[in-house]
């Protein structure tokens, strides 16, 4: 169940991103950046949390490209205990970059929310970290497992994994 969920975000992200593509990219190509915690890696202390991150980014054609990183509640509340825990952003480009050149590797914030009880689910609006005419969907899905809730503001820090 868990993994139909995520296809289905990873849809709804790629629906995202293509309705809030910008006219202005004359050549929009799209791919999926999908995130998972890593086990065990979680540090939660109420007011701020961490968990370190392994992510594929999908280009459209078929390609991928890696990346390690970072993500939590820099500041706000977060009362959850989770365990797996998957995001996807739509990654948006104005023009054609081959891939190896790692360009959505940077410091993301914004707002982020999540609730679990078993199975849960959670948003984040991240905005920053773009470079070379690359960018995440400012809208991100997720899908995890476990209990509580957490929201302020959010984080992603992201770079190369080889």
């Amino acid at each position: 169940m868990r993994s139909l969920f995520l296809s289905r975000a990873t849809l709804g992200a790629v629906i995202l991103g293509v309705f809030f593509a910008p006219a202005a990219f004359a050549d929009v190509e799209l791919g999926v950046l999908i995130c998972k915690s890593v086990p065990d890696s979680r540090v939660n202390l109420l007011m701020r949390s961490t968990v370190d991150i392994k992510c594929t980014l999908q280009y459209a054609g078929g390609a991928k490209e890696y990346y390690k990183g970072e993500t939590g509640i820099a500041i706000g509340l977060d009362l959850s205990f989770k365990g797996d825990e998957e995001f996807a952003f739509t990654v948006i480009a104005a023009s054609a970059i081959a891939p190896g050149n790692h360009p959505l590797s940077g410091k993301y914030i914004g707002g982020k929310a999540s609730a679990s009880a078993g199975f849960g689910i959670g948003a984040a609006a991240l905005v920053g970290g773009s470079r070379d005419g690359f960018g995440l969907n400012p809208v991100s899905l997720e899908a995890n497992r476990g209990v509580g809730i957490a929201g302020g503001i959010g984080f992603l820090y992201i770079e190369p994994d080889s």
